[in-house]
């Protein structure tokens, strides 16, 4: 079992599983909460279990609730905002080695 880690206020972060070709991650974020805009060499895909999420890829805004999914591609900036208490499930591929 991978620890739990806050990266951010109000949101806290698990490694599910990992491979080197592969990893997910759950994170949980309070409401208001915030994921800086950042870009990584991974291409990310990021399933929402539930609550909002205002979203910011590459400059563009997307609100995002329970079901949906939203692809980043390597090197793009990218964040969100947190509207609604909830689960974020994210892939990344490689796997993200300063998670571990």
């Amino acid at each position: 079992m991978f620890p739990k880690v806050s990266p951010e206020p109000g949101v806290t972060r698990q490694v599910l599983t990992d491979a080197p070709e592969l990893m997910l991650v759950s994170v949980a974020f309070e409401t208001g909460a915030r994921g800086a805009t950042h870009h990584h060499p991974h291409v990310q895909a990021t399933f929402v279990k539930s609550g909002r999420f205002r979203f910011t890829v590459d400059g563009q805004d997307m609100v995002v609730g329970p079901g949906d999914t939203v692809t980043m591609a390597a090197d793009v900036p990218h964040g969100c905002e947190c509207l609604e208490a909830g689960e974020l499930i994210d892939s990344f591929t490689p796997r993200r080695d300063d998670f571990l």
